[in-house]
């Protein structure tokens, strides 16, 4: 009996794995968020109403301090943070049933969503337009940026090319 080694084994189960891990996390903070709704319903209303910045006057205009508007940002996180996760669960799937293409299309979408929520979403507009870096309580950029590079990690390893098909082989 005569096996037909698999190339690029190690590269597929890198970008399986860290696909995986990434769907994992979002999945669980999705989770936390509609279960635990509150908990970061305080922390978008805090960063949004900039109320524990440096309140200086010629930023504060930037402040949202209506708590409909405040809520539906959060609720569009928590829809951006479920369709993210459900990408990258479908994403990890492929990977593992070796449907590398598909893998890496479906993976892309997911890790370019965190990519935006935690690039764009949390650390651009929360951490600079909303001043959270000056917030020694509702800060989250050190988070944001862990997730932000990861992600990155992941998208770098899902885009690097698989193996060179010959002519004639398998």
């Amino acid at each position: 009996m005569t096996t037909t080694p698999t190339a690029h084994t190690g590269l597929r189960l890198a970008a399986g794995v860290l696909t995986g891990i990434l769907a994992l996390y979002i999945a669980l903070v999705a989770l936390g968020n509609i279960t635990d709704f509150g908990t970061n319903q305080q922390f978008v209303r805090h960063v949004l109403a900039m109320d524990t910045t440096f309140r200086d006057d010629d930023l504060m205009w930037r402040a949202v301090t209506s708590t409909a508007l405040q809520d539906t940002a959060y609720v569009l996180v928590i829809v951006w943070e479920t369709v993210a996760a459900l990408l990258l669960v479908w994403g990890t799937y492929l990977w593992a049933r070796r449907r590398d293409e598909a893998a890496r299309r479906w993976s892309t979408y997911g890790l370019l969503m965190l990519l935006l929520l935690f690039g764009a979403g949390f650390i651009a507009i929360g951490g600079e337009w909303f001043a959270m870096w000056q917030s020694k309580t509702w800060n989250g950029l050190d988070a944001a940026t862990r997730v932000f590079l990861l992600s990155g990690v992941a998208l770098i390893v899902n885009q690097l090319p698989g193996p060179v098909r010959r002519a004639g082989s398998a």
